[in-house]
């Protein structure tokens, strides 16, 4: 199989144009080109007025070498193989979010059929609650945008980008997210995702086939404790509403998000060893799509085959600080995420459309130790908790969002009313001045950072554009300690995952889980 990679081809160009192109690198007639699959497809929009596609194709052609520095020859496609000696006690994952739904998937093909405990519900009675939570403000804290079948990136883009490196792993997930529903276009697209509404089905399949090889799913159900004998896991305590039970367990997979802060409380109480990591906080940033689409696409911003413009910015500020944009969701909207009560978070989500008036993204600047004040391995923690509870007051204490136009926060000084960009958070937004929300430090960096971008990003500091707070759940704010086993100090746990601190996102939380579990392969 060869790839020929680096086709420039132009926005209207069709499938038999793409053919010919290829054709013509490979110095064939098009006749000769068998099995012809589109491996990879990404937008080049540097020069606005050639903003054209760029192709990378696979396809078998007899007797023919790469003569072309495009042109490569790839080695065979490098299969995942689960085998795991079986010790008789089934294992058990924690969550059934990215990490949790592959981990499970994994055991589940070694023959071990695992048990899957997710805190939540099934992701239909999750739906159902969180809507009735946007509509009413009716919070569930065990079935919301964080906790429930899928994580929390059922509720969002569902991006499958990732900085890792492309592997067996990766190739696996997004295999398998392909054969549970999820677009063909996944496996080629340069910045693929799923959108909230196709991860629904797609989360659900995998269930389903974890099932039907032998695993079991328990939702409501919530690790409550672990129970140690010289340093080993033998057993764990489960909580189901007011029924608390042990279950054997000799390997426990834990993939509970980033945001299981009793789970992380219970864990650190028990002695499993953990440290700070640093992430970031700040709030969503709201603007028209067509703006962003005008200002990354030029007069082409209205072809119909370039869809929603997305973006990406960072900024490194002179105080040593870092801004940067996150999560960008392309004609989304902008969701409330609390999972606790009395406290406020906001996240982004996008349908695989993308087509709503609005583009969103996290406006985020980082922070450590010398923001939380503390050396406590949970003190990140606490420091995300007190700008969530700070957020909730200055919102009304109803789970309404403070929200500022950037005219104004730019300008200090309270909005009382909104302009041409109208916020999409549900249930409501109040208006309010965000820079009481933030320490002065924050405060000040997302100011600099805001007109830093504006110089990259046309528009972006247009004063009607909103700034809804507070978006604090960019990453953990641990990292489980795990050694060259893959273990933490208490033999028999596997951390894995975003909330373990190992990954950031769909592609890389699944990925880490995939190659936990290959760890223990015979």
């Amino acid at each position: 199989m060869l790839r020929v990679n680096n086709i420039k081809m132009p926005l209207k160009a069709t499938e038999d144009d793409l053919k010919k192109s290829a054709a013509e690198k490979l110095r064939c007639q098009v006749e000769e080109i068998s099995d012809f699959i589109v491996s990879k497809k990404s937008v080049d929009a540097r020069n606005k007025h050639n903003v054209h596609f760029v192709y990378s194709v696979d396809c078998n052609l007899a007797n023919r070498k790469p003569i072309d520095k495009d042109i490569e020859v790839l080695p065979p496609e490098e299969k995942l193989i689960f085998k795991i000696k079986n010790d008789g006690v089934r294992p058990v994952v924690v969550g059934s979010g990215p990490a949790g739904m592959f981990a499970g998937l994994a055991l589940a093909e070694a023959g071990l059929k695992p048990i899957i405990l997710e805190r939540g519900a099934d992701v239909d009675t999750r739906r159902q609650k969180v809507e009735l939570f946007w509509q009413t403000g009716s919070l569930d804290t065990e079935t919301n945008v964080q906790f429930g079948e899928g994580g929390a990136g059922t509720f969002s883009d569902g991006k499958l980008m990732s900085g890792i490196k492309k592997d067996k792993f990766t190739a696996k997930v997004m295999h398998e997210l392909y054969e549970a529903g999820a677009p063909a276009e996944i496996l080629y697209l340069a910045k693929p995702h799923i959108g909230t509404d196709n991860l629904r089905i797609v989360v659900r399949n995998i269930r389903r086939k974890i099932e039907e090889l032998g695993g079991e799913y328990r939702f409501c159900s919530k690790l409550e404790d672990l129970i140690i004998k010289d340093s080993r896991l033998v057993a764990i305590k489960i909580r189901n509403g007011r029924e608390v039970y042990e279950l054997p367990a000799s390997r426990l997979f834990l993939a509970i998000g980033h945001s299981a802060r009793d789970t992380f409380e219970m864990l650190h109480r028990c002695g499993v060893y953990m440290t700070q990591k640093p992430f970031s906080v700040g709030a969503r940033i709201e603007h028209k799509q067509a703006m962003i689409n005008a200002a990354q696409y030029g007069a082409a911003a209205q072809s119909p085959s370039l869809g929603a413009a997305d973006y990406k910015l960072a900024v490194h500020l002179p105080n040593g600080r870092s801004v940067y944009t996150f999560c960008m969701c392309p004609g989304g909207t902008v969701v409330a995420a609390a999972s606790e009560e009395g406290r406020l978070v906001t996240n982004g989500m996008s349908e695989f459309a993308r087509d709503k008036e609005n583009a969103n993204a996290a406006l985020l600047v980082g922070v450590g130790e010398a923001d939380f004040g503390s050396k406590h391995p949970l003190a990140g923690m606490y420091f995300q908790r007190k700008l969530e509870e700070r957020a909730f007051v200055l919102g009304g204490k109803n789970y309404h969002a403070p929200a500022q136009t950037v005219g104004d926060f730019l300008q200090e000084k309270a909005s009382t009313h909104g302009g041409e960009v109208r916020p999409s958070y549900a249930p409501e937004v109040t208006w309010c001045d965000l820079g009481t929300l933030y320490p002065s430090e924050i405060t000040t960096a997302l100011r600099l950072g805001i007109a830093e971008m504006a110089k990259k990003l046309r528009g972006f500091d247009t004063y009607d554009a909103v700034l809804t707070g507070a978006e604090t759940r960019s990453s953990s704010p641990v990292r489980i300690v795990r050694d060259d086993t893959m273990q933490c100090n208490i033999r028999g746990i596997f951390p894995c995952g975003e909330g373990a601190g190992y990954a950031g996102g769909i592609t890389s939380s699944a990925a880490d889980a995939l190659k936990v579990v290959f760890s223990i392969c015979d």
